[in-house]
């Protein structure tokens, strides 16, 4: 189990990343114009985006080799 401590910086890690990689991109024009496109970014973080802490894999591909290496023993 993860201490708050460690579950802090995960969590400020992915916001330093998600502002880096995403939002600076963005139109920021208004709050309407940003939250229209949070899902998609939201999808390609989780779809395609490489993770250095994940083996360049993106969060979904790692889930999902992970449960197929616990399935198959």
């Amino acid at each position: 189990m993860q201490s708050w401590t460690q579950e802090n910086g995960i969590a400020e890690s992915f916001v330093n990343t998600f502002r880096r990689d995403y939002v600076s991109r963005m139109d920021l024009t208004d709050a309407a114009t940003v939250l229209a496109q949070l899902p998609a970014a939201f999808e390609h973080f989780n779809e395609v985006h490489p993770h250095s802490s994940l083996k360049m894999r993106s969060p979904r591909e790692f889930r999902q080799q992970r449960s197929q290496a616990l399935t198959n023993g």
